[in-house]
């Protein structure tokens, strides 16, 4: 059956994200596109034709695990039920942070942070600040909507990111975690949603 058009572009762009995922969490940012190449088993220059830079490849990685974790925040459903999108933003966040590969890029980029300032500022840019941006205008239209009274987005969406993953993802980049098993996970967004609703009820 022949491939519809885009499908083998979209195959590569998946594998080339995937073994830099893997390739930067296992060696760092000073990980060579070569490496990165052989794992996707693509060309070097293939990835140079899709992200033309390294900087730009930490972006796109960044950038597809942040629309993952802010997904709920975009269904038809959320804005009826504010408090419902908070948990499964929480419980996607949570998750996210509590999985090893994600837990090793984020520590290899604070290591290399000096050393690789465009690169760092690529991981901060297209992941953190992207995350609470999101969830900042999520906040913003529900208070338009009058479900939520929130002063300032901004600094709501780094109170609720910081309740869900604060402590876990400082113990995770001292390298003193334990795993959270999906139970724990549900418990800790939920609490984190619930507080936050009657924080800024309208």
């Amino acid at each position: 059956m022949p491939r519809a058009p885009g499908q083998i572009d979209l195959a590569k762009t998946e594998a080339i994200l995937d073994a830099a995922a893997q390739v930067f969490g296992e060696r760092g940012l000073a990980a060579s596109m070569e490496e990165i190449a052989r794992r996707a088993r693509v060309s070097k220059q293939t990835i140079y034709n899709h992200y033309g830079s390294k900087p730009e490849l930490i972006r796109a990685i960044v950038d597809r695990r942040v629309s993952e974790i802010t997904a709920p925040l975009l269904l038809p459903e959320a804005l009826d039920h504010p408090e419902d999108a908070l948990v499964a933003f929480g419980r996607s966040m949570l998750s996210t942070v509590m999985l090893s590969r994600g837990v090793s890029m984020l520590r290899m980029t604070v290591e290399a942070a000096a050393e690789h300032p465009d690169l760092a500022r690529a991981f901060f840019e297209a992941g953190p600040a992207t995350s609470r941006r999101r969830l900042a205008e999520f906040l913003q239209i529900e208070t338009a909507n009058g479900r939520l009274a929130v002063g300032d987005p901004a600094l709501a969406a780094e109170f609720f990111a910081g309740m869900v993953v604060g402590a876990h993802q400082i113990s995770q980049l001292l390298g003193v975690f334990r795993e959270l098993d999906e139970a724990e996970i549900e418990r800790v967004a939920r609490e984190a949603a619930q507080r936050f609703m009657k924080a800024y009820s309208a």
